[in-house]
């Protein structure tokens, strides 16, 4: 079974900023990559109406307002509930439907270089965010960017470091 499951595993590679947030696959070079904005609704109950460049334009809609969960001076994430529920749109247009559909171990890379590195609390803010948005596993990393055969074969650089 180990083999048959081999075949349907996936990894996505997150880089996130408060610019654009990506989600790529390596296996197959498919990408998106857009401003992590999110356009949500509150009428009884509050709903995504729209994510990426999609959510600018809801902005307009009664009782919409659009925000960046990415954006603020002195941490990456700025609301966790909702940076939870951009990621979770983003990596569900990337993931195969089907019967035997898994969820994907994730790679996260937040862009920046904070004073003094990410905090413990920053790290398991980004861990806990990717479980909730439907990662298997996950491994934060800090450094250049990676490369798809450094993601596919799990050989990641000496220059950088994985934070958990």
């Amino acid at each position: 079974m180990g083999l048959l499951t081999s075949l349907f595993e996936f990894t996505l590679y997150v880089r996130i900023s408060p610019e654009r947030l990506t989600v790529r696959n390596p296996r197959t070079g498919e990408q998106i990559a857009e401003v992590p904005e999110l356009a949500i609704t509150r009428k009884q109950k509050s709903w995504i109406v729209a994510v990426g460049k999609e959510a600018r334009s809801k902005a307009a809609q009664p009782n919409t307002r659009v925000i960046n969960p990415f954006a603020h001076p002195r941490s990456l994430v700025s609301d966790f509930t909702e940076a939870e529920q951009l990621l979770k749109a983003f990596m569900r247009k990337m993931r195969t439907h089907g019967p035997l559909s898994v969820s994907p171990r994730v790679v996260l890379h937040p862009l920046g270089d904070p004073a003094g590195g990410f905090t413990q609390v920053e790290v398991r803010a980004f861990q806990e965010m990717a479980m909730g948005a439907g990662a298997r596993s996950v491994k934060i990393w800090h450094g250049r960017p990676l490369t798809d055969q450094e993601l596919i074969s799990g050989q990641f650089p000496a220059a950088g470091r994985i934070l958990n």
